[in-house]
């Protein structure tokens, strides 16, 4: 069974939505990274740190998807990082109305025993200096390093950041922040630049419009469910990229076919996560409604055409 390594934060959000609004609730991206990727067969383990006021109840819901934990540091008398935030009527912009990075601020990764000849290794979207220093507690190199970012960390931490890129093999961004890095519109031109730092492969999300796979010449498109009702977007690029980093690990086959596949799946995922506040949607996920929809994806795609 392969085995998943996942860096990224374990946290309180606090959400508004035109739908409503919640208090502290669980979130993080280790957290919906690693509940998505759960759904595979696989053993993964989340690198990161909380205070003594997470609740033992947030680290059972993990425990009882059989992540493993050991990685997690709890500081006594240390807080919990939490953001705050209000999206718009749209779901495509929100406001972040409080960012408190708390233990976060001073986090030293320690990676467990256990996973440090991981086949895969996510690092969600955390300071280069906590990504780098991961990579460098590898026993080996992992098949496959993936790595989350945002324009906060383009704009404040630059040259870490390229020093990290040069690692990895697939960097997963949105095209905003695709075009930010690149100063190129053309997402084609932007994935073309982005390979030339460091990742072999470059997946561009682009929300309710689907993802994009670039790797050398070749270009895959996948597109978004089309759903009812989007009820808080929250974790939605961090689910997908757990589905993304989950499937191939558990097929063990790192090609562009396979990657194809994945993409898939980690749409299919984003889709269940955006249908309530936060996590609370796939926490309870069954494996039996993953499949019905991945049917869903298959007839959205999938058509015959005759060339005369």
């Amino acid at each position: 069974m392969g085995k998943l390594l996942i860096v990224g934060s374990m946290a309180f959000d606090a959400i508004e939505t035109p739908f409503g609004k919640t208090g502290r609730i669980l979130g993080g991206a280790g957290t919906f990274i690693g509940l998505a990727a759960s759904q595979f067969k696989l053993d993964a383990a989340i690198v990161s740190v909380v205070g003594d006021d997470f609740p033992q109840s947030y680290m059972d819901i993990l425990k009882n998807k059989n992540i493993d934990l050991t990685g997690v540091e709890v500081v006594k008398g240390g807080k919990t990082f939490f953001w705050e935030g209000k999206y718009h009527n749209d779901l495509n912009s929100r406001d972040t109305l409080v960012t408190e990075l708390n233990t976060l601020a001073d986090f030293n990764p320690i990676v467990p025993a256990d996973f440090t000849a991981a086949d895969v290794v996510m690092l969600g979207n955390l300071h280069p200096n906590i990504q780098m220093g991961v990579i460098n507690q590898m026993e080996e190199r992992p098949k496959l390093i993936i790595l989350d970012t945002m324009n906060f960390w383009m704009n404040s931490t630059w040259d870490e950041l390229m020093a990290v890129i040069k690692k990895i093999d697939v960097i997963t961004i949105n095209d905003e922040e695709a075009r930010q890095m690149t100063s190129e519109y053309s997402l084609v031109k932007a994935a073309a630049k982005i390979q030339e730092m460091g990742p072999k492969y470059v997946v561009i999300k682009k929300g309710e419009h689907g993802a994009l796979l670039f790797h050398k010449e070749n270009i895959f498109f996948a597109p978004a469910l089309p759903l009812e009702e989007v009820f808080d977007p929250t974790g939605a690029g961090d689910t997908f990229a757990g589905g993304f980093a989950g499937y191939l690990t558990e097929m063990g086959n790192i090609s562009f076919e396979s990657m194809k596949n994945a993409i898939i799946h980690g749409s299919n995922l984003a889709s269940f996560c955006v249908e309530r506040f936060g996590t609370e949607r796939m926490v309870d996920l069954q494996k039996r409604e993953v499949d019905a929809r991945l049917i869903q994806f298959r007839d959205l795609t999938q058509f015959n055409i005759e060339l005369t």
